[in-house]
């Protein structure tokens, strides 16, 4: 997981009261001529699952066609109020169809619809270069307004936070090496988001303190999310939707960092343990300081602490909250702004919103997403970013009559790949969604040429150290769902410890900020630079937004410390270089490099070392602490796997490729009842070559006995040995990894984890032109050196002394400190 204080972002627009300036009546009619009528209420049975309609724009008629979106609400999917004495209501409803829908305008090519028929038609419609906004005329039964997009009035707004990572452009990214297997399956594997949306009081109060409609409002600002994502091959599962109707369930206050840190903390703390999901989002009434509508952590999907964001409703129209909330997401996935540096593509032009991660815009609001978020996302997914997102969510079983065709497998069928002209699935029936005579199966990872694939077949290879890999089950056509190595257990080839799947160090941070060659700085410098409680040096901010001194234990979970790699930071566009020169007694100096970026009084330090990153042996940063890795339960969790295998996410063991899950205990094929068998139950092609290399060497015996006799002492001698060789080939030994059929290894514990195809660090490339920062010499400040807005102290450090011994830290978690509202 990525550190929120390090890397905090917000979108780019004010409040405003939307009222179109310039709009047209229309009336929508069905194809069969008759007037479209609305239906009332979010769970109509009346809300078809097909929906065709024609409206006209601008003298042009558009024939809209419109399917009910099955994929938007999960099975589990909850609604969740409050009564005045705070008691719960959670509501699952056994409904059979909702009103949100996805489509596009007839005739062309690449348009895109996404409208809702709760009460009346609202929505936003995308056809060539012209974008439409839908909505029912207040008063009217069947009229309704359509407008253009850019006709939305706002003032706008710009994001203050400048950092972008050349690493995830398109320049560093276009020299990276070839990519293997995992990346292509990545890449093409879709992606499931399990959301949840939650409204504060305050968004309660400003819609007419009306829970239905504010419920119906964020499940509409899903659905345009999806719609977002659906070309990222990325869907949107909507979970669960919270209303906050008789108070707050954390502070919301007008400082959306504060408001940010309190709803993450509520998130981790109450929202995760009942209900499980991937990823929270916060719909606030509360106006934010300033131009900020909207903030998240940065790569910190699935990651129980950051997977989650806060976003002003800033718009009377959903659509503003959903491209801020799509804006904030793709933070929590790892997307940069789309800064003009970067040369990003942008299939929509500025005047026709831009896209979605642009760091400033106004209206008409921005629809797709750019070419370099593109390359964001596939970056952060080779890290190990999102790991939680492989698993299909159970969806339509209970929103949505079935129909075949729709591309999702439903009760009563057995497979379905879309209407019979767009199926190219030879496994498959399109017209009756059977599986054709022969087949056994049309979808998944683990269904090859109609059939299952055996048990033991990798279906997903490990994408870093830290990750586990996934194997069929010989049962399923489906991969299981991806799981990674136990918070706190020692990453492999790496000195660091894994978490949340991904293994943190203070020299990826270096390589990251600073370049290839850049190190981290001796252990003196974190503790001197660290301990001053300035902007150069410190663990956060506390309550009063004042820099938190470290103490020496916490000293390398405040300021990055590094030397070598860059003359300058390769981090963005107003990075400064702090150098801190530390003399010592016995003469020379200890150079210690540092960044600063200027990014105003609202928005973290990305120069902090992220959470999960190894402090000590057997210690890990979190909450600016420098706390033992036993606060995961990591070894209790991994005494229970026998020494024959290690501890996944889920505290299950996955064993060695000889051991049998789930205690590793018993003989048996490998892996977890998570991830699968590591190997296939019997290995004919072994014993077949056991035969036959008996036979050969009896017949070879015979002849040779025929001949001398000598030699036949010879050769039962040897005859002996080979077949006690022969005979000691039986299923795989723990130890043994080189066998012909034996999946290729890297040894976390024995024969557990398969080897990515490059398990080097990427080392990427900075920008090619130099950039203009400024470095400050602490120890001999040059009075020429004027960096605003912030005045550079200048101040040179006394020798160093000698330190006493440090104390070890102890062995329960360190409770957060009182004086810090916000988490790594």
């Amino acid at each position: 997981g990525e550190n929120v204080d390090s890397r905090v972002e917000s979108p780019r627009l004010q409040v405003s009261k939307d009222q179109p300036k310039d709009y047209e009546i229309t009336i929508p009619f069905l194809l069969n001529g008759e007037q479209w009528r609305p239906v009332n209420g979010f769970n109509s049975k009346n809300h078809p699952a097909l929906l065709q309609f024609v409206i006209q724009a601008e003298n042009k008629h558009l024939v809209i066609d419109l399917e009910r979106n099955e994929g938007l609400l999960a099975r589990g999917f909850t609604e969740t109020h409050y009564l005045q004495d705070g008691t719960d209501v959670v509501l699952t409803r056994n409904l059979t169809g909702h009103c949100f829908y996805h489509g596009q305008v007839q005739g062309f090519p690449g348009s895109s619809v996404s409208l809702s028929t709760c009460s009346g038609l609202r929505g936003i419609i995308v056809f060539g270069n012209n974008s439409y906004v839908l909505e029912p005329l207040e008063g009217a039964t069947s009229e309704h307004k359509i407008y253009r997009a850019e006709n939305l009035r706002a003032a706008p707004g710009s994001c203050g936070h400048q950092l972008d990572i050349p690493a995830t452009g398109a320049t560093a990214t276009s020299q990276r090496p070839p990519a293997g297997r995992y990346k292509r399956e990545t890449l093409k594997t879709t992606k499931y988001v399990e959301l949840v949306i939650v409204a504060d009081n305050r968004e309660f109060q400003r819609q007419g303190k009306d829970v239905e409609k504010i419920k119906q409002r964020l499940i509409e600002i899903a659905n345009y999310v999806d719609k977002f994502y659906r070309p990222l091959n990325i869907r949107v599962a909507l979970v669960g939707v919270e209303v906050w109707n008789d108070m707050d369930k954390c502070s919301i206050s007008q400082d959306p960092f504060t408001s940010l840190h309190e709803f993450l903390d509520w998130r981790k703390l109450k929202l995760l343990p009942r209900k499980a999901h991937d990823n929270a989002q916060l719909i606030s009434g509360v106006y934010f300081q300033g131009t900020t509508i909207g903030m998240a952590p940065i790569m910190s999907m699935c990651t129980a602490e950051q997977s989650g964001g806060v976003v002003m409703d800033h718009s009377e129209n959903p659509l503003g909250a959903a491209v801020t909330l799509a804006h904030e997401l793709g933070h929590n996935f790892g997307m940069n702004h789309d800064t003009l540096e970067r040369g990003c593509n942008c299939r929509a032009s500025t005047e026709k919103g831009g896209c979605i991660m642009n760091p400033s815009t106004g209206y008409p609001f921005p629809m797709v997403f750019s070419s370099c978020s593109r390359k964001d996302l596939e970056n952060s997914l080779e890290k190990g970013v999102g790991m939680c997102l492989f698993n299909l969510p159970e969806v339509k079983e209970s929103f949505g009559g079935q129909k075949c065709g729709n591309g999702y497998v439903e009760d009563g069928e057995e497979c379905d790949c879309g209407e019979p002209e767009e199926c190219t699935n030879r496994c498959c029936n399109a017209t009756t969604c059977a599986l054709n005579p022969g087949a056994v199966c049309a979808h998944g990872l683990c269904c090859e040429d109609c059939q299952l694939k055996p048990a033991g077949i990798s279906c997903r290879e490990s994408s870093n150290s830290c990750d586990l890999p996934e194997f069929c089950t010989g049962a399923s056509p489906q991969c299981p769902a991806n799981v990674y190595l136990h918070d706190g257990h020692a990453c492999h080839g790496v000195d660091g410890y894994c978490y949340n799947g991904i293994c943190q160090t203070h020299e990826q941070q270096c390589i990251t900020l600073w370049g290839p060659g850049a190190k981290p700085a001796p252990g003196i410098c974190f503790e001197r630079v660290n301990s001053a409680g300035d902007p150069y040096g410190n663990c956060g901010k506390d309550s009063k937004s004042s820099f938190a001194k470290c103490e020496p234990r916490d000293a390398k979970c405040g300021k990055i410390q590094c030397q070598g790699g860059a003359n300058r930071p390769v981090i963005g566009t107003n990075a400064v270089s702090i150098e801190t020169n530390i003399p010592l007694q016995e003469g020379g100096k200890i150079l210690c490099r540092g960044t600063h970026v200027y990014l105003g009084d609202d928005m973290p330090d990305p120069g902090l070392v992220l959470a999960g990153t190894k402090c000590e042996d057997g210690k890990i940063c979190l909450n600016r602490r420098c706390q033992n890795t036993s606060v995961f339960g990591v070894h209790k969790c991994a005494t229970k796997c026998h020494g024959r295998g290690v501890c996944n996410n889920k505290k299950n063991c996955h064993c060695e490729a000889d051991w049998a899950p789930p205690f590793c205990d018993k003989p048996g094929f490998g892996g977890s009842v998570d991830s699968g068998p590591i190997r296939q139950a019997d290995n004919k092609s072994l014993t077949i070559g056991v035969l036959i290399t008996i036979l050969c060497l009896t017949f070879a015996g015979s002849i040779m006995y025929l001949k001398r006799k000598t030699f036949m002492r010879w050769l039962f001698t040897s005859k002996k040995t080979t077949i006690e060789k022969l005979r000691s080939v039986g299923p795989a030994r723990p130890s043994s990894s080189s066998e012909p059929n034996h999946v290729h290894t890297i040894c976390v514990s024995k024969n557990l984890i398969v080897k990515p195809q490059n398990t080097a660090i990427q080392k990427r490339e900075g920008p090619r032109r130099p950039l203009p920062y400024q470095i400050i010499d602490i120890s001999n400040p040059v009075k020429t050196h004027e960096v605003p807005p912030l005045k550079t102290p200048q101040r040179v450090l006394p020798p160093l002394p000698q330190l006493p011994g440090h104390q070890a830290g102890p062995e329960r978690p360190l409770p957060a400190n009182p004086s810090l509202r916000f988490s790594q």
